[in-house]
């Protein structure tokens, strides 16, 4: 039985939330046709007013309010990584 790509399993997130080096590799080599996925920018610009704007509406409206408290949710966590 083939392995899942390594996005999609443990190996391949990053316990701080979203992709891991390896995840996004894995991802890339995927998906060829797509643009790549590039590292957090917690660091400010116009990527991550986006990034915050979309997925603090997601928390919002597509979480339980179980997750959207839970500090160790992936969306809290991906959140947390770029200090959104």
């Amino acid at each position: 039985m083939a392995k899942s790509p390594a996005w999609q399993r443990k190996e391949g997130k990053s316990e701080a939330g979203g992709l891991n080096e390896a995840g996004r590799r894995s991802y890339n080599r995927a998906n060829p046709g797509k643009p790549g996925l590039k590292a957090p920018q917690p660091e400010g610009g116009s990527r991550r007013d986006s990034f915050c704007a979309r997925m603090s509406g997601m928390k919002k409206k597509l979480t339980s309010a179980k997750t959207a408290n839970d500090p160790n949710s992936r969306i809290n966590k991906s959140l947390r990584a770029w200090k959104c």
